[in-house]
């Protein structure tokens, strides 16, 4: 029953899009979609849920519609059931806050039909189970949220966002479409049930996974729509982008590596760990040279992408060595991040939209001591910069601590490209763990302390009471998935159950709520117990200062550090604290030059300081290929001129051609 009624869900959310196209320029039109969806969401949440914790049963549809001799297939399982409280979870919060966020949009007729239709989408991809059902609704989800991306196209960097999106997210369709005939084989057996009968296996299905599920996910090198789609949207569909839509795309890749295909090669693993790892560092280095925070943010994503896909590729190789308590280890690990991205990267988008609202601003360089006007705001956007940072006691350090645990037992693995491939992995996450904490020690002080940087920052003011809603609710489950974390890994039992084979010990069997991924004599972590150390001791320490410091009053100059001038031009700014990490990786990543600019003496006008910064990839893969497209759509369009000798003459020599293919061919 639990399918079906998800499916009604679906339906409605899609009803809910018709009804804004008439309603949306009313107050009653918003909160029609945003209320319902809300409604939808939570409902879904629950029934998803209850599947996941009530053990999962595999419960099938099939409707009369799609292709004639297949039908549109459905499935929910356990993945299933995990990715749909995910979805589901993060589209509830977005519409929380969309009901007073929503109220400041420009364009609602742009974005109120495409909201419910983007949600429905990605909940209709996690349960298609044949591979037309499954493209149709990847291919709804893609059009839907290219339209959310360009709900502001007056601004010429969303059409540009919107452009590069949209032929990433065909070239993406293509890549999956191309997978699915391969594991359909010659019989057609385009149903998921068929496919995993005939254990197709291939090389090239992998690559081509990667390329579909890549270019949705972030994958380095294919990320370069993500930074410019994600800020170009409102931001509580920033959010959906980067925290949910993303992980459908990882749910994509789990469904078709893990599930679908035949006994993997060892290999495998090395081509997903070497994308993840250099996904992770490029992703954070990125992050780090923004001053723009939501393109901040979106970078972030492509660097959280890298950690999941860690997980993935860890899997897949203790996997095929038939190491299923390891395996278990790094697939829970992989998708308990899955889980707490989703939360604080919704949770951040959400933060920075109310900064976006309050302000006008998104540039960190025109905002500043943010923390006087949105206490509330600046306390939750703490949060999530904690949480993201991976560290205790909140929901990012378990899952990146339990991918660690997994990387220390790559030495079972016999092969040696593995040997020394997991361990650079592990340092290259290690590495991209302390520059994400850097980066937001940049992101929450530039933004929200220090004085003001421009009047908007000055007259800013706290956000609207359902926006506040949304942003605590992530906020308390980033602490509670960080404190308890057992009743997460716990519910992903089931689903590494039916991936790999096996999974984690449940925590009954663990004395007071630790995790022990490995042996207890080796590692453990118990969040409650580490959260209430932090508290105790905090505690402890402020009253002991209060009761025991000197109450004197003692007056004296603030030290100003050289600038008497109480100018904000004198505080750190997001390029300055960036620039000793552009000074460490910025020519060699990023071509990175400086340009200063002093007057003459005399001249009391400040000396200018800019700094230009590429994208290599961008510069070595896309850049190449556009011209070439650009040259080769010159050329063809000349055929448009042709007379009609012409034309009959290239019919002719294709008429040949074809025919001394045929003779030649074997």
């Amino acid at each position: 029953m639990a399918l079906s009624v998800i499916l009604s869900l679906a339906a409605a959310s899609i009803a809910l899009g018709a009804f804004a196209v008439v309603l949306h320029r009313t107050a009653f039109g918003r909160i029609l979609v945003y209320g319902g969806s809300l409604a939808v969401g939570a409902v879904a949440l629950v029934l998803a849920l209850t599947s996941l914790l009530g053990g999962a049963p595999v419960e099938t549809l099939v409707l009369p519609v799609g292709l004639p001799w297949i039908g549109a297939h459905f499935r929910l399982d356990a993945l299933s059931s995990f990715f749909l409280a995910v979805v589901n979870l993060g589209g509830a919060m977005a519409s929380l806050y969309a009901l007073g966020y929503g109220r400041h949009e420009k364009a609602p007729q742009r974005v109120l039909p495409f909201y419910p239709l983007f949600l429905a989408a990605m909940n209709l991809v996690v349960l298609a189970d044949d591979a037309f059902t499954f493209l149709f609704t990847w291919e709804f989800m893609s059009l839907s949220s290219w339209a959310l991306v360009m709900a502001h196209d007056q601004v010429k960097e969303n059409v540009r966002a919107g452009y590069v999106y949209l032929v990433m997210a065909s070239f993406g369709t293509l890549a999956l479409l191309l997978a699915f005939g391969l594991l359909a084989g010659p019989e057609g057996a385009y149903a998921f049930d068929a496919i995993r009968e005939s254990h197709p296996t291939s090389a090239l299905v992998l690559i081509l996974v990667l390329i579909g599920t890549g270019s949705k996910a972030g994958l380095v090198p294919l990320h370069a729509w993500l930074p410019l789609a994600h800020p170009a949207a409102p931001s509580h569909i920033s959010g959906l982008l980067s925290g949910i839509m993303t992980k459908v795309a990882v749910y994509a890749f789990v469904r078709i590596v893990f599930d679908l295909v035949g006994n993997p090669a060892w290999w495998w693993s090395m081509v997903v760990l070497a994308l993840a790892g250099i996904t992770c560092v490029m992703g954070v280095l990125y992050a780090l040279m923004q001053h723009d925070l939501k393109r901040l943010l979106a970078y972030h994503t492509v660097e959280n992408i890298g950690i999941i896909f860690i997980g993935l590729g860890l899997a897949l190789a203790f996997q095929t060595y038939g190491l299923p308590s390891a395996a278990a280890l790094a697939f829970t690990a992989a998708l308990l991040h899955v889980l707490n991205h989703s939360l604080f990267k919704n949770l951040l988008f959400l933060g920075s939209g109310a900064v976006l609202g309050a302000t006008g601003q998104r540039d960190m360089e025109h905002l500043g001591g943010l923390i006087h006007p949105m206490p509330l705001t600046a306390f939750t956007f703490l949060i999530g910069c904690v949480a993201i940072s991976a560290l205790p006691p909140l929901n990012g350090f378990v899952s990146e601590w339990l991918t660690f645990q997994a990387i220390l037992l790559s030495p079972e693995l016999p092969a040696w490209g593995l040997k020394f491939l997991v361990p650079a992995v592990g340092a290259l996450l290690a590495l991209s763990a302390a520059l994400a904490a850097a980066c937001f020690v940049k992101a929450f002080g530039v933004t929200f302390l220090g004085r003001p940087r421009s009047e908007a920052a000055r007259h800013a003011h706290e956000a609207d009471r359902f926006s506040l809603g949304a942003m605590f609710a992530l906020a308390a489950l980033c602490l509670v998935a960080g404190i308890l974390p057992g009743l997460f890994i716990d519910a992903l039992g089931p689903v590494a159950k039916l991936m790999v084979g096996d999974s984690m010990p449940l925590q009954r069997d663990v004395p007071f709520l630790s995790i022990v991924p490995i042996a207890e004599a080796r590692s453990s972590y118990n969040g409650l117990l580490v959260f209430l150390f932090m508290l105790f001791s905090g505690s402890a320490a402020a009253l002991a200062i209060h009761r025991l410091a000197s109450d004197r009053l003692r007056r004296g100059p603030a030290w100003d550090c050289g600038y008497p001038d109480p100018s904000p031009r004198t505080q750190y700014t997001a390029s300055s604290f960036a620039q000793p990490i552009r000074r460490v990786f910025g020519t060699l990543v990023f071509h990175a030059r400086e340009r200063i600019e002093m007057p003459p003496p005399g001249d009391m006008r400040p000396a200018r300081f800019e700094v230009d910064l590429e994208d290599p990839i961008w510069d070595v893969l896309y850049a190449p290929t556009a011209r070439s497209v650009d040259y080769g759509a010159g050329v063809l369009n000349r055929l448009q001129f042709l007379s009609i000798r012409q034309y009959l003459s290239l019919v002719f020599v294709a008429l040949v051609g074809l025919l001394l293919v045929l003779a030649i061919w074997p």
